[in-house]
């Protein structure tokens, strides 16, 4: 995923979903929908941009779960190409 626009893509992709349950009163399902969003999805996705950066390996990726972890390669994740 060294393409910026797919990165992009990916992570905006579930948002409108998210916006749309939680507009129609289904709660329970968007706070669902939102934890798995905030935690394995974005991890995934991220851990998989730094893979193919070669910033990190797969055995690594789990780290992005600690808090402020992501903070270290905020400009390779979203700014650089």
């Amino acid at each position: 995923m060294k393409n910026i626009v797919v990165y992009y893509f990916a992570i905006l992709l579930p948002i409108p979903l998210l916006i749309w349950l939680s507009l129609s009163g289904r709660f329970v399902w968007f706070s669902i929908l939102l934890l798995i969003y905030a935690l394995p999805y974005r991890t995934v996705i991220d851990g998989a941009r730094l893979v193919d950066k070669h910033l990190m390996t797969w055995k690594q990726v789990w780290k992005l779960l600690i808090p402020g972890r992501r903070l270290k390669y905020t400009r390779e994740l979203y700014f650089k190409n």
